[in-house]
């Protein structure tokens, strides 16, 4: 729901540090003069005018829930200054979802404005995008199949409960492992920190970075407990995050 979360005043919807400020959990990938983004959240276009975005070459979709779809017509602009369609990477269950959604865009009718311009890709395994071998990741959101992304040394799994076993060793020997961590309490469809936390000790990324954040868990506080709780290389991840990848 983001954070603040509307009509809620509690510590962290109220907090003054800018890292307890969050928009919806996306990703956006550089390599090569190249961009992907992973999910148009509904903070999509102030997301890439804040990351001064000036151009777009793919988008990957982890699952249709609103929170990580809602943002899709928002790439016209790319499409308008790139005169040209955007290659979009997602499972069979997602490009539904996106054609029911957004049937304007692909029910071929006559467009009186500015549609999105899209060649709809469906992942069956491992695919190339911006000059990157990606790698896509099964897991549950509780009944409901996502993806999680592999890039090079690094991985993005957001909104997931489990990791199915067959999965897992397509998380090795990573650099940066970013994770769903909703909050303490548990959830059918998210992962509560320390469900986070036994995903860490069994991967053994060098770096974690908790996402998809609730408003129960203070940016700060959270990372001191961490480290207190004997993981200095488990962190919140925070809007604005930015580093490198080993590829």
């Amino acid at each position: 729901m983001g954070v603040p979360t509307l009509t809620c005043h509690c510590r962290v919807c109220s907090s003054t540090d800018p890292h307890d400020k969050r928009l919806r959990p996306s990703i956006l990938l550089r390599h090569g003069g190249q961009t992907a983004v992973i999910d148009t959240t509904p903070d999509f276009r102030y997301q890439a005018l804040r990351a001064g975005l000036e151009r777009l070459d793919a988008i990957l979709f982890t699952h249709a829930h609103a929170d990580h779809i809602l943002g899709f017509d928002d790439i016209r602009p790319f499409n308008i200054r790139q005169k040209s369609s955007l290659p979009v990477f997602a499972s069979d269950e997602t490009i539904t979802a996106l054609k029911r959604t957004f049937s304007y865009v692909f029910d071929k009718s006559p467009a009186v404005s500015v549609v999105p311009q899209v060649t709809i890709h469906a992942i069956d395994g491992p695919f190339d995008a911006i000059g990157l071998r990606i790698v896509p990741i099964l897991a549950r959101h509780g009944d409901f199949g996502v993806l999680g992304f592999r890039f090079g040394a690094a991985a993005y799994l957001t909104d997931f409960s489990t990791i199915p076993e067959s999965s897992k060793p397509l998380l090795a020997d990573l650099d940066d492992l970013i994770l769903d961590a909703l909050r303490d309490e548990p959830h059918p469809m998210h992962q509560t920190v320390e469900q986070a936390l036994a995903v860490v000790r069994e991967l053994k990324p060098r770096r974690a970075w908790f996402t998809h954040i609730a408003h129960e868990l203070p940016h700060a506080e959270t990372n001191t407990r961490l480290i207190g709780a004997g993981y200095p290389h488990v962190s919140m991840a925070y809007d604005g995050l930015r580093f490198e990848v080993r590829v």
